[in-house]
């Protein structure tokens, strides 16, 4: 037979691929909005100043629930070696809270795109106290945490529309931590750098294409 050697299931892979790559690759002409976040041109709505200002306090808690608080936790265990500073994670309704600290000056980052996450509110509830330090990152519009944060006179980082919370880790929602951090958050966006290496493409093509072939058979299953 003609067919004897040749394997249909890639020749299959190769051709979706192909299709994969051209789709991306439109992706990145047509200056996506989310995969800019990822990019060395996005800008982020904190100033320099902004940083000034709470970049003195060792004692840091971030409270916020799901992709709004998972990267920045990432991003903490990850180079936990190079961090000298307290970051404290608040991200289910019962929050572990150190007693040893219990007399030191915090600063909370409290993180909610909608304004409106229940399990947020509840714990900014219980854990704000008023001599703390807060910055609430959030969209800019009206919602509970919104008015919160104006009625604690705090800071506010807005939260772009656009990007999602499981998209949001090289935004304001995980660079603001990560520069309170003592880190370089230039280093963190590298996305014009990795679509210029031909290996990482092909990795991430084939990365999708695998993804979308599992999904489809678990769907038949």
């Amino acid at each position: 037979m003609l067919t004897k050697n040749i394997n249909f299931k890639n020749f299959k892979s190769k051709k979706n691929n192909i299709k994969i790559k051209k789709n991306f690759k439109f992706l990145l002409k047509e200056n996506n909005a989310v995969l800019k976040s990822l990019s060395s041109s996005y800008k982020d709505s904190f100033s320099k100043k902004t940083i000034a200002k709470f970049k003195r306090y060792s004692h840091i808690r971030v409270i916020g629930m799901g992709g709004s608080i998972l990267g920045t936790e990432a991003i903490k265990n990850f180079l936990k070696n190079k961090i000298k500073k307290n970051f404290y994670f608040i991200n289910n309704l019962k929050p572990i809270i150190n007693s040893n600290y219990k007399n030191k000056d915090y600063v909370n980052i409290i993180v909610s795109k909608s304004g409106n996450t229940l399990e947020t509110i509840s714990n900014s509830n219980i854990i704000i106290n008023n001599k703390d330090k807060n910055i609430f990152i959030t969209e800019d519009k009206k919602s509970y945490l919104y008015s919160l944060a104006e009625n604690l006179k705090a800071e506010i980082v807005h939260h772009n529309d656009f990007i999602g919370g499981r998209y949001s880790v090289l935004s304001e929602v995980g660079m603001l931590p990560a520069e309170l951090m003592g880190l370089n958050v230039r280093k963190f966006r590298q996305l014009n750098n990795l679509i210029k290496n031909q290996k990482f493409i092909n990795e991430l093509v084939t990365n999708v294409n695998n993804t979308l072939y599992f999904i489809k058979k678990k769907k038949l299953n």
